[in-house]
């Protein structure tokens, strides 16, 4: 059972914003930020949607965490990702310096952990939240589309 307020709650709903995106018929990937234990900001994968290829749901999660906080910076929030983070989220997120990113399934194409110092030096990266559960639907959708 998912206690309240640990990392895999947290992930569950993030996964629920990727089933949103799936829904949509958008490459399934779900975010959500948190600080003090409250979800700041919820984001999915808006790209066909928006037709724009920044609406990663990292960014549009970013883009929601900072005008709550009315700030640029994310210090003391997590990010949870059902997926690892692109170079270019990887790079929006060094730029806020976010204190912690978990996701839950490895992107081994283009996932940003196989290049060295994309994060922000201070910021602590965990994996494997739920990694099975973020890998099948994102599997389910490709082969969708197959």
């Amino acid at each position: 059972m998912i206690q309240p307020f640990d990392d895999k709650y947290f992930m569950k709903k993030a996964l629920d914003e990727a089933k949103t995106a799936f829904d949509k018929d958008e490459v399934p990937v779900g975010a959500v930020i948190v600080a003090n234990k409250t979800i700041i900001a919820r984001g999915h994968n808006l790209t066909e949607q928006l037709n724009d290829v920044t609406a990663h749901a990292e960014m549009q999660s970013i883009t929601a965490a900072a005008e709550n906080l009315g700030g640029k910076y994310l210090k003391k929030c997590t990010l949870y990702v059902t997926l690892e983070p692109c170079v270019m989220c990887a790079g929006a997120l060094n730029w806020s310096q976010i204190d912690k990113i978990v996701f839950g399934a490895s992107d081994k194409k283009r996932g940003a952990l196989k290049y060295e110092g994309l994060f922000h030096p201070s910021t602590e990266v965990e994996s494997g939240i739920l990694e099975t559960e973020c890998a099948e639907l994102i599997t389910r959708f490709f082969n969708n589309k197959r």
